[in-house]
């Protein structure tokens, strides 16, 4: 097996990562969440996907835990979001979780996504998104706006 710090100065700058992405991918939690009656005190299912890119400076040089971007935080964090009070609107959900990644230090973008997965029979699912940069086919990439 080969030792990467062997490696350490042979990268050109060129090839130096200009992302640095973690993911919480397809995360199912309950909320109480709607604005019709029959969801008021009826928790439903929700899916989130969280993208989180940091600053590239910020990704690891050493294989060790102090060097690490903690992202332990999120599902804990997207629990106590749920649990702490009822949400009329999916979007005020999300802008909440949305919210909460984006106080923390190094995050250069976010996309947050969450769906109900209950909503209606014939649909998996209905969903918001919430993203720190232009997603329109075509648009700016994530990192030539403003991150």
């Amino acid at each position: 097996m080969t030792d990467l710090s062997d490696l350490h100065g042979l990268v050109p700058a060129a090839l130096a990562p200009a992302a640095y992405k973690l993911e919480l991918i397809d995360h199912v939690f309950e909320a109480d969440i709607g604005f019709h009656d029959f969801e008021i005190g009826m928790p439903q299912r929700l899916h989130a996907t969280i993208e989180v890119w940091l600053d590239p400076a910020a990704l690891p040089i050493e294989d060790s835990r102090e060097e690490a971007w903690d992202y332990d935080f999120l599902r804990p964090g997207i629990a106590a979001l749920a649990r702490a009070r009822r949400y009329n609107l999916q979007e005020t959900l999300a802008r909440a979780i949305y919210d909460m990644i984006a106080a923390r230090h190094g995050v250069r973008a976010i996309r947050v996504s969450t769906k109900k997965l209950d909503v209606y029979p014939d649909c998996a699912s209905v969903g918001v998104e919430l993203a720190s940069f232009d997603v329109r086919p075509h648009g700016p990439s994530a990192f030539s706006t403003k991150v």
